[in-house]
């Protein structure tokens, strides 16, 4: 009988034994081009905020804003996305939609100082300007009524897109939001501005520390899981992802990313759109809460989970750690040891 080494089953390891080797092998290579830098803007401060639940990330003012963005701009990133934190917040979330909106202000300066040299994503939801929580408008019940949110959201769509957005991202799952946006852009004139659909957003519990960056906190205790994904179903989130590409959506998105994985894949294998994973406050906090205690390896860690995520199949990667991949990638290791 032969030697292990023999056997076709010893190939792999062969192509693992140098760093050389394994990088000329690899089959996925994850890059700064893949990745989108989620950053939050406040109305009404002097100075940006730290994030105690989110380390390293923080609210800006729009002059820090353009300044950080513009430090992104040389380390190579491509994409931003713009989440609001308006000083007064109302029953249907007029902040969204407002032109002088703390969004719609960021765009402009943005667009002013950089132009196109960087994709301008805002994300088109009014639950960070509403002041009972909810992602759309309330009927009579306490219940969102998805109809009248519509109205809202093709609102805030054509005010972000003449602000300068290159790219309106709704979150908020209400039902035929990607053919209202862009029945109203179109017709607005805006027939450039592209749409990435948040397609299959689940009713996590990995949304803690970004409700604390945007000050939202639903009124009476309640919760999304009315209109956002139930985590158990995965056939259901592809209907809704079929659903937003046949209403004419750009690119489709996935979130959170680790915990649905699957979910990406099986995104990946039903459309040639572009698919994005939204890597999300949760997931990001937890790494750093773990690495401050010495658990785990902060950078291997963070390179493995965002990874695995371009892995699962995503072209496009939302990321808190995007400004660390971009100004740690030459040194980064090629893999866990």
């Amino acid at each position: 009988m032969t030697g292990l080494a023999s056997f076709p089953t010893a190939r792999p390891r062969r192509l693992r034994r140098t760093s050389a080797l394994r990088e000329l092998v690899a089959e996925t290579r994850l890059s700064v081009n893949d990745l989108v830098a989620p950053f939050f803007v406040r109305e009404g401060i002097d100075e940006p905020q730290p994030i105690v639940s989110l380390p390293g990330v923080f609210q800006h003012t729009v002059t820090s804003l353009v300044t950080e963005v513009g430090e992104l701009i040389e380390l190579g990133v491509k994409a931003v996305i713009l989440f609001g934190v308006p000083a007064v917040k109302d029953a249907i979330g007029s902040g969204a939609f407002d032109p002088d909106g703390i969004v719609q202000v960021a765009l402009r300066a943005l667009r002013a100082e950089y132009g196109d040299q960087i994709v301008l994503m805002a994300d088109l939801c009014v639950d960070e300007y509403t002041d009972h929580g909810h992602c759309g408008v309330l009927d009579d019940h306490g219940d969102v009524d998805n109809d009248k949110t519509l109205e809202i959201y093709v609102k805030a769509a054509i005010a972000q897109a003449d602000a300068g957005a290159h790219v309106v991202a709704p979150s908020g799952m209400m039902d035929g939001q990607v053919a209202a946006i862009r029945a109203g852009l179109d017709a607005h004139g805006r027939t450039e501005v592209s749409i990435l659909a948040y397609s299959a957003k689940y009713a996590s519990g990995l949304y803690g520390p970004f409700r604390d960056a945007v000050d939202v906190q639903i009124v009476g205790g309640g919760d999304r899981k009315g209109y956002q994904q139930d985590w158990r179903n995965a056939r259901e989130a592809l209907v809704e992802v079929e659903a937003d590409i046949a209403q004419g959506a750009d690119m489709v998105m996935v979130k959170p990313a680790l915990s649905y994985l699957d979910i990406i894949v099986a995104v990946r294998e039903l459309t040639d759109l572009p698919v994005a994973a939204y890597h999300v406050s949760g997931e990001y906090a937890m790494i750093k809460a773990a690495a401050a205690n010495g658990w785990i390896d902060h950078d291997i860690v963070a390179l493995e989970q965002l990874t695995a995520i371009k892995r699962a199949g995503a072209d496009v990667i939302l990321t808190y750690f995007t400004r660390w991949f971009a100004e740690r990638a030459a040194s980064l290791p090629a893999g866990a040891s």
